[in-house]
């Protein structure tokens, strides 16, 4: 007979369950080993593949909301999901930066430079565009109502699937010209503009 203490003592009950001649009893002792072996948590398990611990790996998102940005340079920068809702980014510089999943909505976009930005996925809602230069930026799922484009540059930029109403679609399409470089799609195409 098995003692109810052996469960406590893994390899005294392994000993004792071996030295038993019930057959099937040891292909149980087995499985029930390999269980407890699973649910054991071993250090690797406990970390990222990274070796960042999670809180480190999924940090919030960089906020620069309602902040004073005037003149500031990001040109390159990866700032994926970054904030920069009603921020003031007069004459900012984000040429050829990383902006996938970023927020700008109400943000001021005056003389901004977002040259070759990858603004895919991206939240520009409610932005005045006012002398912006959006050449050759992506734009791919960007969401865009209620935004205003006044004398901006948007030669060789990526609209594809972007959130615009009926008027934005008809004022950019006047001044819709190019190819985006890294995506090959002509930006009055991206536009769905109408020949």
């Amino acid at each position: 007979m098995i003692s109810s203490s052996l469960f406590f003592k893994p390899s005294l009950f392994f000993k004792q369950i071996f030295k038993l001649k019930i057959p099937g009893l040891k292909y149980l002792a087995l499985l029930w080993a390999a269980l407890l072996f699973l649910m054991v948590p071993l250090p690797a398990q406990a970390q990222t593949p990274v070796g960042l611990p999670y809180s480190k790996q999924y940090a919030p998102p960089l906020s620069y909301s309602n902040a004073d940005l005037a003149g500031k340079d990001f040109s390159g920068q990866t700032l994926e999901i970054a904030e920069f809702a009603n921020a003031n980014l007069y004459q900012a510089n984000f040429a050829n930066a990383d902006l996938r999943g970023a927020v700008f909505s109400a943000s001021t976009m005056t003389e901004t430079n977002l040259h070759g930005a990858d603004l895919t996925q991206s939240m520009l809602d409610q932005v005045p565009f006012i002398r912006a230069d959006l050449s050759d930026a992506i734009l791919e799922d960007a969401i865009l109502l209620r935004s205003t484009f006044e004398d901006v540059n948007i030669t060789g930029a990526d609209f594809t699937n972007a959130l615009l109403d009926g008027a934005q679609v008809r004022e950019l399409c006047a001044i819709a010209s190019g190819t985006n470089p890294k995506t090959g799609v002509e930006t009055q195409e991206s536009l769905g503009c109408q020949g």
